[in-house]
């Protein structure tokens, strides 16, 4: 059988120069995060079969590379299910393997406590334009916090991470679950209905309200219904007064201080924010993941048509774990989609280190080849990158090479002396 040369589908190689990249992001995520006070953790990329499929992960759990059990465990011929011939599955998010972590190490972490979580998820999806079926998650979330402070401090490190980066006039877009409940509910929707009703309404970007209102009316929902809802999304503005209308529309149907606090995410973000961007009420935001249970938030960058990080509250993942209610909020950013623009916009890494390029002759007697290395030893102490090569036939497509990866500076070694 032949080998074959190519990765397998929806899964990559990472060149050097997009590996730079990443370790740039990496770095500046750890940095910028860590002034917020988050502390990194990990866990494994192998979850229980239960937990990941707990309900908990929305469209997810039909994505999952699911791990035959092994030796003696796995019995072929006796097996009527598949759950009896399978006991774990790569994780498709952080979320999942973080309520577990917590659940398994609470007495032994502070509270709130602040999380930083990267590494790579797998989900057997369709691959498309900065989608893969392997890919490196960054997660920060705030656990043990019942209060906004959580949103507005995720929202506060995320952006200024974003911000950090060179993205500018980007967008963060916020909503409350509570809130397309109270809508549905207002609109007289069953309430074993919404989760349709939220699915539909997650489209509306992309079919407008025309669409939205066909797609519910093949649902067969009642025309007043429809017309209802719909309607409450025209009266909404994209800033606080929004809010305040949807508020008073609601009355009955939402608790108020859902919408205070809602007002009060935005207020503050816009007063103290320190990147370039704007934060706007979204009402027509959904996210996929079932169990958020409070406010909901999305970054979107200009040129580009996805979301590139999302989040929100959910209180009541880690309680199925411990038996317990524990508070928990996180926002998630599109690790490999920042990579991906900024790989398409030739950003350039900032570097205080000069790259320097020994070249040396071929044949170099061993005592000037030590005296060499021993130079470009003395030129690293002093923070130089110094890459000491063998000097090729065509030196000059040689330096174009070592150029277009950032070599500034050429020194050429000949045995009869430096020229």
């Amino acid at each position: 059988m032949a080998m074959k040369k190519k990765p397998v589908t929806g899964m990559k190689d990472i060149t050097p120069r997009e590996m730079e990249i990443r370790d740039y992001v990496i770095r500046m995520i750890k940095d910028t995060y860590g002034t917020f006070g988050f502390s990194s953790i990990e866990t494994p990329c192998v979850e229980h079969i239960e937990n990941l499929s707990s309900k908990q992960g929305g469209e997810n759990e039909k994505l999952i590379f699911k791990i035959l059990k092994r030796g003696e465990k796995l019995k072929i011929d006796t097996a009527e299910t598949e759950m009896d011939l399978v006991d774990g599955g790569l994780r498709y998010d952080l979320t999942v393997p973080l309520s577990r972590y917590y659940a398994n190490n609470a007495n032994n972490l502070p509270s709130p406590f602040k999380a930083l979580q990267m590494g790579n998820v797998w989900r057997a999806d369709r691959p498309q334009r900065g989608r893969y079926r392997q890919f490196m998650q960054c997660d920060i979330d705030i656990l043990g916090e019942p209060t906004i402070l959580a949103e507005i401090e995720l929202i506060l490190a995320t952006s200024t991470l974003v911000g950090k980066l060179d993205f500018e006039n980007f967008t963060i877009r916020i909503n409350d679950r509570r809130i397309l409940k109270a809508m549905a509910a207002c609109s007289g929707f069953p309430e074993e209905s919404y989760d349709t009703v939220f699915i539909i309404l997650d489209k509306m970007d992309k079919i407008g309200k025309e669409g939205v209102a066909e797609e519910l009316e093949k649902e067969g929902f009642a025309k007043d219904s429809i017309d209802k809802y719909l309607s409450l999304f025209e009266e909404v503005t994209e800033d606080v007064n929004g809010v305040r209308r949807l508020k008073e529309l609601l009355e009955g149907f939402l608790d108020q201080k859902i919408a205070e606090e809602l007002e009060t995410i935005i207020q503050s973000v816009d007063t103290v924010k320190t990147a370039k961007f704007q934060i706007v009420f979204d009402p027509t935001l959904v996210r996929g993941m079932s169990y958020y249970t409070g406010p909901i938030f999305e970054i979107s960058i200009d040129g580009f048509g996805g979301s590139v990080g999302g989040g929100g509250r959910y209180d009541e993942m880690i309680g199925k774990f411990t038996g317990q209610k524990t508070c928990a909020c996180g926002f998630s950013i599109g690790f490999e989609r920042i990579v991906m623009l900024l790989l398409e916009r030739d950003y350039q890494v900032p570097s205080n280190a000069g790259k320097k390029a020994y070249l040396i002759e071929k044949n170099m007697p061993g005592d000037k080849l030590a005296a060499i290395f021993k130079e470009a030893a003395e030129e690293r102490k002093n923070g130089s990158i110094v890459s000491v090569n063998m000097m090729k036939k065509n030196k000059k497509f040689q330096k174009e090479q070592m150029t277009a990866e950032g070599y500034t500076e050429f020194k050429e070694f000949f045995c009869d002396g430096i020229k």
